[in-house]
C-alpha cells in the first residue's frame, strides 16, 4: 500500500530516494529525546507535518493520532473527557510528539502499576524502508493473531520504520489521589514497598530520593495512591499507622510528580554537585545512568547518588562513564540492565555504549527484523547500537 495524501507522499518519496542511494535518514519529531540513544546520524527527516487526532472514541477508551501530534495536545483533549495516558509518558521539553513517545518507549512514575507504553499501543501505521505504508494491529485490544508488530515498534527508536499513525488505549482519570511522605533509608524504603506491594492497596507510583547533597539531608520515600475515594483514604490511614508519615498537598505533589517524570527534580539537575562527596580520584564528569531491575532487587552497594522509582524497578544514578563495566555487572547480577541515559557531552556521538549489549540469539533477531523492515539500513543508523 502506498501513501496518497501530501505529507505522507512527500515523506514516502524521500524514503524511496534515500533507500535507492542508501542515504541515512535521521527521523525527528519534536526533538525532545535527541539526547537519548547511541548517536544521531543522517539527513534530517522532519515528521511534524504528520499531526492531528484522527479518531477519538471516549466511550471505547481508544484514540488514534498521527505521529507528529504534540503529546501535550493529545493529553489536553483526553483531559477534557476525564481520561489520560495512564503510563504517564515523559515530555522532557515542550514539543514532545506521540510518535517520539512510542519510538522511545519510555514511561513515567506510574509504570509499575499502570503498565508501559507497549501495553497501551493497539495499532500503528508505518512506512518501511521500501517506502511502503503498512498497517499493524487496530483499535481494539484483541486485534492480533501471531506476532504483535505494532508493539514491536515501541522502543525501536525509529530504526525499523517511520511511524505515521498510532492507536492507543486510554483510561479514566482516577477519582482520588494522595501522596504520602516517609523518612526512610534506601533499604527500609525498598523493604516497605515490597510489603505494601503484597497488600490490596491502590499503589500507583513511588520515588525514593535524597535531593539535597548536603550531609544529613533526609532520605525520603514518596508514595502516590490512586483509585476510588474510599480505597485511597483507607490506604492512607493504614500506611501511616504502619509507618509514620505525612500526607502532601496534591497541589504541591502533582507538579513534583510531573517533574520526576520529566527529570526536572533537583536530583537530576545537580550533576556537578554530585562530585562533592566523592574521593578526589573519582572527581570527573558525571553521566546519568538508568538501571532497570526486578522490583525485588535489594539496595545496591554503590557509592553514587541514586533515585529509585517503580517500587524498586527503576533506579537512576549519577556515575562517571568509566563506571560502565561495574554498573552493567551489578545490574546483570541483580537480573537487570544498565543504560547510559544522558552523557555529559556536547553531542551524542560518544564511544561509550548507551545500551547493554544484546545476547547473541536476541541480536540475531534484531538484525533479521532490521533487514526485513529496513533492508537498505537508512533509518536512524547507529541510534540503538553502532552497527544497527
Amino acid at each position: 500500500m502506498y501513501a496518497t495524501d501530501s505529507p505522507l507522499r512527500q515523506i514516502t518519496d524521500r524514503i524511496q530516494a534515500a533507500a535507492a542511494d542508501r542515504t541515512p535518514l535521521r527521523l525527528r519529531g519534536g526533538g525532545t529525546k535527541d539526547f537519548y540513544g547511541q548517536s544521531l546520524q543522517g539527513e534530517l527527516l522532519d515528521l511534524t507535518s504528520l499531526n492531528g487526532i484522527t479518531s477519538y472514541e471516549p466511550s471505547e477508551l481508544v484514540v488514534t493520532a498521527r505521529a507528529g501530534t504534540p503529546l501535550a495536545e493529545l493529553e489536553a483533549v483526553l483531559a477534557e473527557k476525564g481520561q489520560c495516558l495512564a503510563f504517564e509518558p515523559p515530555h522532557f521539553a515542550p514539543g514532545a510528539t506521540v510518535g517520539g513517545m512510542v519510538a522511545a518507549g519510555l514511561s513515567g512514575p506510574a509504570r509499575a502499576s499502570a503498565g508501559s507504553v507497549r501495553d497501551f499501543v493497539l495499532g500503528v501505521n508505518l512506512i518501511n524502508g521500501k517506502g511502503e505504508l503498512l498497517t499493524f494491529g487496530g483499535q481494539v485490544m484483541k486485534n492480533v493473531a501471531g506476532y504483535d508488530v505494532s508493539r514491536l515498534m515501541v522502543g525501536a527508536m525509529g530504526t525499523l520504520g517511520v511511524l505515521t499513525e498510532i492507536s492507543l488505549k486510554v483510561l479514566p482519570v482516577a477519582p482520588a489521589e494522595a501522596t504520602l511522605v516517609f523518612r526512610l533509608d534506601q533499604a527500609q524504603a525498598l523493604a516497605q514497598l515490597h510489603r505494601w506491594g503484597g497488600q490490596p492497596l491502590p499503589l500507583n507510583a513511588s520515588c525514593w530520593v535524597r535531593d539535597n547533597t548536603a550531609a544529613g539531608s533526609p532520605e525520603l520515600l514518596f508514595v502516590r495512591l490512586r483509585g476510588a475515594v474510599a480505597a485511597v483514604e483507607s490506604a492512607c490511614r493504614k500506611m501511616t499507622q504502619e509507618v509514620p508519615g505525612t500526607r502532601a498537598d496534591n497541589a504541591v505533589a502533582g507538579p513534583d510528580w510531573n517533574a520526576c517524570r520529566d527529570l526536572r527534580l533537583p536530583f537530576f539537575k545537580n550533576a556537578s554537585a554530585r562530585n562533592s562527596d566523592l574521593p578526589s580520584q573519582d572527581a570527573q564528569p558525571m553521566a546519568l545512568w538508568r538501571l532497570s531491575l526486578p522490583q525485588t532487587a535489594p539496595a545496591l552497594a554503590l557509592s553514587w547518588p541514586q533515585l529509585i522509582e517503580w517500587h524498586g524497578g527503576q533506579r537512576w544514578l549519577w556515575a562517571p562513564l568509566s563506571a560502565q563495566a561495574q554498573l552493567r555487572q551489578v545490574a546483570a547480577e541483580a537480573g537487570g540492565t544498565a543504560t547510559l541515559f544522558i552523557a555529559n557531552r556536547t553531542d551524542n556521538t560518544g564511544t561509550s555504549a548507551c545500551f547493554s549489549p544484546l545476547k547473541p540469539p536476541l541480536d540475531r533477531i534484531h538484525q533479521r527484523l532490521k533487514a526485513e523492515f529496513d533492508p537498505a539500513g537508512i533509518f536512524n543508523r547507529g541510534r540503538l547500537y553502532p552497527d544497527f
